[in-house]
């Protein structure tokens, strides 16, 4: 029986408002204590973005997740040919790397790679002309100053003669069919689709915890919302680590806006245009990750400032009437989240430490079991993905605890610091991810 996306967005909204509308009700002593404690309006803001929020949005992925079932890549396509732009900084270590897994790629078509090196100051311009003889499709175009990664690609997008743009970042390996996959995604797609958002893992994942933990980031929490916000005919994010996009849309938008946050504001420019961004889960590019709290504290400020960026360039995104509105809706309350769990959750952990039970206590354990159960889920359909691309998901239990248990104490801290970078007109730099 055809089972319509209206359809599974009504069952799984309706589902997760049932969830919600019960967790207020089931909460209310622990309103009544906590707000006797610390007063009631600052009670009413953390419960609800601790846990009834979560729940809600938990809720919802774990019944869209149910009901996804991601519609076939037509078959005897006639694929055409793609320009491929790499935006690189002070890649010398990776760039090389990056451009071998082009070059073998098994795209039926011509593939033109532009590299624009932004004002590097170490080898990567001499990385990629030591490669330029073997490969005539590899294209070098040399800025002398650092312009930042929107400028760079949009002086590549000025080179482009093809229909379909796809962007790598400097330090990302894409699988031999993962440019066919991208392009097989976007003509099986609607014919409003505009972009398509590729699947992001991590293959520096040995490196130490924090590179540990982040490899489960990815392929559980960012892989699923992508994979959901998709089924409702809008993913949110076209990440510029691998990503394709219609070069003449781009040209009618504008190109890369010069931010931090150049993809998302990018992607929201063209769902508030009314055109779709779809998701390909098995089109994969593996990156590296940071591998230092200083480097995954900077790329989460800049992913967060991003968000703020994308809100305050295209504020009529909240009235544009279709499913993924709700995810936008979705995304302003992520701040607000973010604040809680920092400035109410991680103080209530130290409280539970002393036996003060406020915020965090023996209730909390009971979230646990359907924790696992919602990453169970999410494990189940990466590894089916994983399995069709005859690969095997590496074992990395230390790296999971450490994602269940103790992520969120470094990653909702590095959120909160980057909102507060954006409001208070701080600094930006950029970077690949």
């Amino acid at each position: 029986m055809y089972f319509s996306v209206h359809a599974k967005y009504i069952v799984s909204l309706l589902f997760s408002l049932a969830w919600m509308g019960f967790s207020f009700w089931y909460s209310q002593p622990w309103y009544s204590d906590l707000g006797a404690e610390i007063g009631i309006f600052p009670a009413y803001f953390i419960i609800t973005f601790i846990a009834i929020i979560p729940g809600f949005m938990n809720a919802f992925v774990a019944i869209a997740l149910l009901l996804d079932h991601r519609p076939k890549v037509m078959r005897d396509q006639r694929y055409p040919p793609v320009t491929i732009l790499i935006a690189a900084y002070n890649e010398e270590r990776s760039i090389a790397s990056t451009l071998s897994g082009i070059f073998e790629q098994d795209y039926p078509a011509n593939i033109q790679i532009i590299v624009i090196n932004d004002g590097s100051s170490d080898k990567t311009l001499d990385s990629v002309r030591d490669l330029q003889g073997e490969h005539p499709n590899l294209e070098l175009i040399d800025l002398k100053r650092n312009g930042g990664k929107a400028s760079a690609l949009n002086h590549g997008l000025a080179k482009c003669m093809t229909d379909i743009v796809i962007s790598i970042d400097a330090d990302s390996y894409i699988l031999k069919d993962g440019v066919q996959h991208l392009v097989g995604r976007y003509l099986s797609d609607p014919v409003n689709t505009k972009a398509v958002a590729g699947e992001i893992l991590i293959r520096n994942s040995r490196d130490n915890w924090i590179t540990k933990a982040q490899e489960w980031d990815y392929f559980l929490g960012i892989a699923t919302i992508k994979r959901i916000q998709s089924l409702f005919q809008g993913t949110l994010v076209a990440q510029g680590a691998f990503s394709l996009y219609d070069r003449k849309t781009l040209i009618e938008l504008g190109g890369w806006p010069e931010m931090v946050g150049e993809d998302i504001v990018l992607t929201w420019k063209m769902l508030l245009k009314g055109y779709r961004i779809g998701h390909a889960e098995d089109a994969l590019a593996f990156t590296d990750a940071p591998n230092t709290l200083k480097k995954f504290v900077k790329q989460r400020q800049r992913w967060s400032r991003g968000l703020i960026e994308a809100f305050k360039e295209n504020p009529l995104i909240f009235f544009r009437p279709r499913l993924t509105t709700l995810y936008v809706w979705w995304n302003m309350l992520f701040p607000l989240m973010d604040i809680a769990y920092v400035f109410g959750f991680i103080p209530g952990l130290i409280l539970a430490c002393f036996g003060i039970f406020w915020i965090v206590g023996p209730m909390t354990l009971f979230l646990l079991p359907m924790a696992f159960l919602l990453n169970w889920q999410m494990y189940l359909t990466g590894r089916s993905m994983f399995e069709s691309e005859h690969l095997k998901i590496r074992a990395n239990r230390l790296g999971f605890i450490f994602y269940v248990f103790a992520y969120g104490l470094v990653l909702q801290p590095a959120c909160v610091y980057g909102y507060f970078s954006e409001f208070l007109n701080l600094r930006k730099t950029w970077g690949t991810k």
